[in-house]
């Protein structure tokens, strides 16, 4: 009516984000199963990682062959407390984020987070998470590429899944694209072999010797 205030616009009510997207056990193993591999290749080892370090990739290399998804994801979980351990070399990005977080105590308000709704709050980690998939894969055919392994399939399915994670969001099509990236570098890439592995085999003579 006239000489009325006017009422402020009604704000629409912000979308609910989708839910995040199941990964499969499988899933959930290849995608840290190779980068873990990657990240034991790096020259940082020097081409001789401890036995330590190969000791929990080759345990959860067996399970994933056999199908035990869950036993993989405990051995690299292994693994990623290692790589964590001040005493071997730092990895380089991004298999920094192979390493189990360690993050700096802080009271909970501190965390941005804290205040979002349990389903805007597991959207943006499964985003983060796909992001350091991006970022894993990129790092694995960087070193890969100048090795002589060839990554040409890798490659093109890890640019389809970068695509459809900017269009699309994480969406199932993302995770089936990035599965075919690791599956590609996993049977080319070769399995690190520890300082146990390259020890010289005993000589016919030291043998003699030690009779």
């Amino acid at each position: 009516m006239p000489g009325a205030p006017n009422r402020p616009p009604e704000n629409a009510p912000e979308p609910t984000p989708a839910p995040p997207v199941a990964i499969s056990p499988r899933q959930k193993a290849l995608f840290r199963l190779v980068p873990s591999r990657t990240a034991l290749l790096l020259e940082a080892w020097k081409g001789t990682p401890s036995p330590e370090l190969v000791d929990p990739l080759d345990r959860a290399e067996a399970a994933f062959d056999r199908g035990e998804f869950d036993a993989a994801v405990n051995a690299l979980e292994l693994l990623s407390v290692r790589f964590a351990e001040p005493r071997w070399p730092s990895l380089p990005e991004p298999f920094k984020l192979l390493r189990v977080p360690i993050p700096a105590p802080m009271p909970p308000h501190w965390n941005p987070d804290h205040a979002l709704a349990p389903a805007e709050r597991e959207a943006r980690r499964a985003r983060r998470e796909a992001d350091e998939q991006l970022q894993l894969a990129a790092g694995s055919i960087g070193w890969a590429a100048p090795h002589g392994v060839d990554t040409a399939e890798a490659a093109r399915a890890l640019a389809e899944a970068r695509a459809i994670l900017g269009a699309e969001g994480v969406v199932p099509a993302f995770y089936e694209r990035m599965e075919t990236t690791w599956t590609e570098l996993r049977r080319r890439l070769p399995r690190p072999r520890s300082a146990k592995d390259r020890a010289p085999a005993p000589t016919p003579e030291a043998e003699a010797g030690e009779a």
